[in-house]
């Protein structure tokens, strides 16, 4: 038997992320610095943590209600509602899941399959492919572009909708461009999208990480909220990443399918992170606040760095990213990261990685401390001035 023809096709020509090969190489090198994953270098706040050893010490560890437990699907629908202006029934049209990803994965294994398009702007977060992949569907690459701010423009929508699309995937702020949607672009989209019989993702999971002006939801437009899933979590503003917690927002019908793939797949999310999820909602915004004025801080570093080293650098309103242009260097985003991390012990991610757009640009994450970052820096304008 060739156990690779037991695979189905549609997993087995994914290609693995391209992003996993770097952290391999950097775990065999001492005194490097990682500008690669986009987690927070910051610890979850105490008060989230302290919340969950408390629920461990009350004996709380047996599972939840399939979608969450109801009070913090509560405390959900309320921060939701204070942050986004966007109004959710917390029994009906809320499911806490497995981090943001979840959220995304069985919203698309609820609406697609074999036939169905769905339409994915890139560069965007690796998952939305390969998930989309997954159930069968096909993916529709819209290439966002530098000189439009790496903003979805409506007339590039309006192009790549079909007879068979049936998702949108709306990825902003943006992983990993740092680009965000200004309200005046969101409304040519919402324009765009508002008679057409297709499903919109929104996967805002870095809302709170923005540099200029409060986050406008997608999900708090009137025209498109009941066909819009509203996806964020807890992992990037809250520092809560091996929490692994999520949600999904939406209109019950598209809630109740979603949660009947997730009672069989998942059962419940993780309750110990449930009760510090609560908490974060409840009580934090004094500590994100602070998270998000030195994630700025990096941000403006960061951008300023690159550029003195030579390389056009879009600057990012949003997430915990930049993406620089590296093809003055004459090298691919592989080699150039490939070098870097040998040459000067940097670990920055290629472009590509993001779709096949992002070739050109490679992706650094401000998800490190301050002194790192400068550090980092030096070294980059080091490696780009030997490789003029």
């Amino acid at each position: 038997m060739n156990l690779q023809d037991m695979i189905r096709p549609a997993v087995r020509d994914v290609p693995p992320s391209g992003i996993r090969k770097y952290f391999d190489l950097i775990n065999e090198m001492k005194e490097a610095i990682s500008l690669g994953i986009g987690e927070p270098d910051f610890v979850t706040p105490w008060g989230i943590r302290e919340a969950g050893i408390y629920s461990l010490e009350k004996g709380h560890t047996h599972y939840s209600s399939n979608p969450g437990f109801i009070e913090l699907r509560r405390q959900i629908a309320k921060y939701v509602e204070r942050k986004y202006d966007a109004v959710y029934d917390p029994a009906k049209e809320i499911v806490v899941t497995v981090g943001a990803s979840e959220g995304i994965d069985i919203a698309l294994r609820a609406l697609v399959g074999p036939g169905d398009e769905v339409i994915i702007p890139e560069p965007s977060f690796v998952a939305y492919k390969g998930c989309t992949a997954f159930t069968g569907a096909t993916p529709v690459v819209i290439e966002l572009k530098e000189e439009d701010e790496f903003r979805l423009k409506p007339e590039q929508l309006i192009k790549a909708l079909t007879d068979r699309t049936k998702v949108v995937i709306l990825p902003f702020p943006n992983n990993p461009t740092g680009a965000v949607m200004t309200e005046e672009d969101q409304r040519k989209i919402v324009d765009v999208l508002k008679d057409k019989d297709v499903i919109i993702i929104s996967d805002e999971i870095y809302a709170e990480l923005t540099y200029s002006g409060k986050h406008r939801s997608f999900a708090s437009y009137p025209e498109i909220k009941e066909k819009t899933i509203l996806i964020n979590g807890f992992s990037k503003a809250f520092a809560m990443t091996g929490w692994r917690i999520g949600y999904a927002c939406g209109h019950p019908v598209l809630i109740e399918a979603m949660n009947k793939i997730h009672q069989y797949a998942i059962m419940c999310a993780p309750t110990t992170a449930q009760y510090a999820a609560a908490e974060a909602l409840s009580s934090c915004d004094d500590e994100v606040d602070a998270m998000v004025r030195e994630y700025n801080r990096r941000r403006r570093v960061m951008v300023n760095g690159f550029r003195k080293a030579g390389l056009e650098c879009f600057e990012p309103l949003g997430a915990f990213y930049v993406f620089p242009c590296i093809k003055s260097t004459g090298m691919s985003s592989d080699e150039f990261c490939e070098r870097l991390l040998v040459e000067e012990k940097v670990l920055t991610v290629p472009g590509s990685a993001f779709g096949a757009c992002g070739e050109g640009y490679i992706r650094a994450t401000y998800a490190n401390s301050y002194e790192n970052i400068v550090e980092a820096m030096k070294r980059i304008s080091r490696f780009v001035s030997a490789h003029k």
